[in-house]
């Protein structure tokens, strides 16, 4: 019964269309040509309803079924964070340890701070060859 319904409605719907062409065309000045257009702009008419609706109800269709993906996943996931026990913190009960005691200082380096090449001057003393 559904079915007849949507057919009687996409007949109704074609023949306004054909009719409104019609009537804005005048029946003196009608031929078989603007008939034909009429028909033609009436079943594109429908056919891009037809599509809109085909394209509304397999989206929704889309949306729907990610939706309870999405929300079968949240289930699962709020499932297991009460499955894992959580960290248990626990203070110590032994007292800090004691911190080392201070060495003593070092010894300097045998022979100065810096070390002396073995051959020439350690630094050169002419302009041009200062770093």
């Amino acid at each position: 019964m559904r079915v007849s319904f949507a057919v009687y409605g996409v007949l109704y719907v074609v023949v306004e269309i054909v009719g409104a062409q019609i009537e804005a065309i005048g029946w003196p000045q009608l031929t078989a040509l603007d008939v034909a257009t009429a028909v033609t702009n009436a079943c594109l008419t429908v056919a891009v309803g037809i599509a809109v609706l085909v394209g509304a109800d397999v989206g929704g269709r889309r949306w729907h079924r990610s939706v309870l993906a999405w929300r079968e996943e949240r289930a699962r996931l709020s499932a297991e964070s009460w499955d894992e026990p959580g960290t248990i913190t626990v203070s110590s009960w032994r007292p800090e340890p004691l911190a080392l005691p201070a060495g003593r200082p070092a010894d300097p380096a045998p022979g100065g701070d810096y070390a002396v090449p073995s051959r020439g001057r350690p630094f050169p003393e002419g302009p041009g060859h200062l770093l």
